[in-house]
């Protein structure tokens, strides 16, 4: 027993002690039920099992001490509020049993409905329900009964017993079948009673027991498969894809059962205050007349517009209205509702901040504003860089001759274009080899995570917007198309037929997730309206687009929050403008060795491989004009903004014949009696300068050092480049960097030759060049304090840092085993993708503190890949950087995310 034990921890609440504050210990499932049922909405009574009962649980693999009286205490408080028993054969009381974790996972837990049936209960509940047994078989109640029965052993078996659930789904469709139908509604209380008997022999072959009949025992097994499915495959998978904690554990809420499946009067909804695709104000969602909850999620039959239910049932409806407005001003936020209709009384099952595409989360930010219920800060605060990110993915172009050859309903927008597959497991497969596919179901389950995620896009035959493939494929910014009803979708043929066509596996279709529509063949592209706007092309004061005034009104305010300045790394004069139009505020990394690949390669190449001094000198010569006249359209396009330049730092294979090859063609040639002799002396020189390992050998400072002339030639055409634009009444801020250095005396050395060099060219011009170093190997982190006597700036080169700190090639691992360490939960994320901040991301906290002490006022940068990562933005605004660099495509997201955590680190009143 652990000491928490003994102190007698308080492990499950009744809705009534909770409230929307208390998300880590009662999930948000338990959290908002209980602020709903605080606020007087119509909530069926129940109780929460906290996330910490969970994590003792899986640490312990028994339930904590206490827990189980718990349990009982507020059983018998829920029996007595309801007046009802726990699977009373007489009026039993039957619950659900739900996971709810802090942070949303649709699908990826389990749920057990109608616990507390059994074989004598059921007669109780068809009585319960209007009816009895012995009524005729077409009886509503009787029905109803056998039909959640067999719900219970379906959903029991496969959660709490891991029966198959296939063999559940084919018995169910045996039974259609044999009724001469494809509606489960047309199955009447006979045919539902025989395959409860199905049903009970396949849960027997599976498990070797019978279906287990005392209700405390259902309740007891399916609290602890909830408890379970945290670390279930999928749950795992899920947490991973989105960054979710592995040690936060799930609530389980016990909830009284509403029925939605007692007939006409019946049904289940889910709705959103506003639409979670576009965020457009106006009554979003899907009902379904006569059934349970997870028939909506699940698509099993397509569900109709929330508005159908003003027809259907007035009074419900604008009920339903009342508590939604009154949840988004409670909440200030977009909310996703699921209710119930049990023969006209509306119960609310659960509310929370719904998930939503990238664009509703900045319309809807910006509506909540102009509403006054949150200010520009906490609007900044609720979007963010990946998404924006995703809003500047291109969309169809369609001023072609495309035809749509079906239409569904656009769940989660975007364009994506594949080549079709009907499994997972294909999908994963062919994403592997690098293909783009399209992922295509009747419907989506949770077993699918792993195709949804390989997958550009996701089409479904079924379900809505509130399905499961939707809810998943909008919380990762997947396109998705559901609800294709024309498409008859054949899995085990590998095929889908629509309109007279049929697609095959391997065929090339296109989904737009934003009209629903599909097309044969791969859509071209156009950018984006957010995409246009930051290129200037799109006025955001005269557009009527939402999106481009939300995105523009936000930006706006993320400039003038943010600390962090934002630079481009570019090494042309057409990507340094681009990255100004995009917001970029000068250039962090200008890769010199860029500038010498196609035409110019043969020039580097003479220049390593030279003999003689008047080799070298000719070719540093010839290099010389095309790296001055390179500067100079770079310095015109940033126009006074500071252009970082590093020189040289190329590995040396990349410049030279690869050794194998070349050593074929000489030994091919001397077998044909050819003259090789200049083929031989370069074969010698390849040989003589071949490293087992380039990335950690001949290059950056120590090439600079090692080839006299190299690094004064392209101080001297950046210098000449700066004087020259400055000659024409423009303005050049350059910062020389050198690259690799490990020891301050490669930068005093290199230092020292520059400086006499700049002296000469700069003259009286004006023209100021400041010299600085990449930290990028770890010595340089640890002995920064020495460095930066010797520099004027430091730029953390994060991907050699990251190579380095942890001793991996990233050409060779990302691909050889990194999948496998993402798998094991060894990382939650590449660490060259956001930076690892414990091991690498210390290096850099020790350099920026070390250097800033022996140089008040040195200036620091990042120019590696994480310097447009949003959570990596976030790790260098801590530190105290003064900006990052990024690709030009990258710019506006690190703009965002600078804003993001400068409010984050001054905190806002949002009300």
């Amino acid at each position: 027993m652990t000491a928490r034990e003994k102190a007698g921890d308080k492990y499950v609440y009744d809705f009534a002690e909770g409230n929307k504050e208390l998300k880590d210990l009662l999930g948000g499932k338990g959290a908002n039920l209980a602020e709903m049922t605080n606020l007087g909405l119509p909530v069926p009574p129940g109780f929460t099992i906290t996330t910490e009962a969970c994590k003792a649980y899986l640490a312990t693999g028994r339930e904590p001490d206490g827990l189980a009286g718990q349990i009982e205490a507020h059983l018998e408080a829920l029996e007595r509020e309801m007046g009802r028993r726990l699977g009373d054969p007489q009026d039993p009381l039957l619950v659900s049993v739900r996971s709810g974790a802090r942070f949303s996972m649709p699908g990826m837990m389990e749920t057990v409905l109608n616990v507390g049936l059994n074989d004598r209960s059921v007669v109780g509940l068809a009585r319960q329900a209007g009816g009895s047994v012995g009524q005729a078989a077409s009886g509503g109640s009787d029905r109803f009964a056998w039909d959640s029965y067999r719900r219970l052993i379906q959903m029991f078996g496969k959660t709490v017993c891991e029966v198959p659930g296939e063999e559940f789904e084919h018995a169910l469709d045996e039974a259609k079948r044999a009724k001469g139908t494809h509606d489960d509604l047309d199955l009447d209380a006979d045919d539902l009673r025989g395959l409860v008997e199905t049903y009970k022999k396949i849960f027997a072959k599976h498990t070797g027991r019978e279906f287990p009949q005392e209700p405390r025992e259902q309740l007891d097994l399916a609290i602890r498969a909830v408890f379970a499915s945290w670390n279930a495959e999928r749950a795992i998978l899920y947490r991973r894809q989105e960054r979710i904690p592995a040690d936060l554990g799930t609530a389980v809420n016990v909830v009284a059962m509403v029925f939605g499946n007692l007939g006409p009067d019946s049904g289940t909804g889910v709705a959103f205050t506003r639409d979670p695709g576009s965020g457009a104000q106006g009554i979003y969602g899907d009902y379904l007349a006569n059934a349970q909850g997870e028939d909506v999620v699940a698509g099993i039959r397509n569900t109709v517009p929330l508005q159908e239910l003003e027809r259907l049932d007035p009074t419900s409806y604008h009920e339903l209205l009342d508590i939604m407005a009154r949840l988004e001003g409670h909440y200030r936020d977009l909310c996703d509702i699921e209710f119930t209709i049990e023969r006209g009384k509306l119960w609310m099952l659960q509310t929370r901040v719904g998930k939503r595409t990238a664009a509703a989360a900045f319309v809807i930010a910006g509506q909540l504003v102009d509403e006054g219920l949150i200010d520009l800060d906490e609007a900044l605060h609720r979007v963010n860089g990946a998404q924006l990110a995703q809003l500047m993915f291109p969309r169809f172009q369609l001023d072609h001759d495309f035809e749509a050859v079906a239409r569904g309903i656009g769940a989660s927008p975007g364009a994506a274009s594949g080549a079709v597959v009907f499994t997972s497991a294909r999908a994963v497969e062919l994403a592997a080899e690098g293909k783009s596919v399209i992922l295509v179901r009747r419907e989506t389950n949770p077993d699918d995570l792993n195709g949804m995620i390989a997958a550009q896009g996701i089409l479904t035959s079924r379900g809505g917007k509130t399905s499961h493939a939707a809810v998943v494929a909008r919380g990762m910014g997947k396109t998705c198309v559901s609800g294709a009803d024309g498409i008859e979708v054949d899995v085990p043929a590998k095929r889908f037929t629509v309109g007279g066509h049929t697609v095959v596996e391997g065929d090339v279709v296109s989904i737009d997730g934003t009209t629903g529509r599909v097309y044969l063949g791969e859509v071209p592209v156009t950018p984006s309206e957010v995409v246009q706007y930051f290129e200037g092309s799109l006025d955001p004061e005269r557009t009527n687009d939402a999106l481009v005034r939300a995105v523009h009104r936000i930006m706006t305010h993320a400039d003038t929050r943010r600390r962090l300045a934002v630079r481009t790394n570019a090494d042309t004069g057409a990507d340094a403008a681009r990255a100004r139009r995009f917001g970029a505020e000068g250039i962090g990394l200008c890769r010199t060795e860029h500038m010498f690949l196609g035409d110019r390669r043969e020039l580097v190449e003479r220049l390593i491989l030279a003999a003689t001094d008047a080799d070298r000198t000719d070719a540093l010569a010839a290099l010389l004009p095309l790296q001055r006249q390179d500067f100079v359209e770079i310095f015109r396009e940033m126009a006074g903004l500071p252009v970082t330049v590093r020189l040289i730092d190329p590995p040396l294979h990349e410049f030279l014949p690869p050794l194998e090859q070349l050593a074929v063609n000489v030994a091919v040639a001397q077998e044909r009696g050819e003259d090789v002799a200049k083929e031989e002396a370069l074969l010698a020189a390849v040989r003589r300068m071949h490293e087992e390992n380039p990335m950690l050998g001949l290059r950056g400072v120590r090439l600079g050092l090692v080839i006299p002339g190299l690094f004064a030639m392209q101080v001297r055409a950046i210098a000449e480049a700066a004087v020259a634009v400055t000659r024409d009444g423009g303005t050049a801020c350059p910062e020389i960097m050198v690259p690799l250095v490990g020891a301050v005396q490669e930068l005093e050395t290199v230092r020292a030759e520059a400086e006499k060099i700049i002296a000469e060219v700069v003259g009286d011009s004006g023209v100021e060049v400041l010299i600085g170093t990449m930290i990028e190997v770890p010595r340089a982190a640890l002995t920064a304090g020495q460095i930066a006597e010797a520099a004027q700036f430091f730029s953390f080169g994060t991907n050699d840092l990251t190579q380095m700190g942890w001793g991996f090639s990233r050409d060779d691992v990302e691909g050889a085993f990194f999948w496998r360490y993402l798998e094991l939960g060894i990382f939650g994320i590449s660490p060259f993708e956001s930076i690892d901040r414990d091991g690498v991301g210390r290096l850099v906290r020790i350099a920026a503190e070390e250097g800033r002490a022996a140089r008040p006022g040195l200036k620091l940068g990042v120019c590696g890949e994480h310097g447009g990562d949003p959570d990596s933005v976030h790790f260098f605004h801590e530190v105290g950087l003064d900006y990052v660099s990024c690709s030009p495509f990258r710019v506006p997201v690190a703009r965002l995310e600078a804003g993001r955590a400068a409010i984050e680190t001054t905190g806002s009143d949002s009300r």
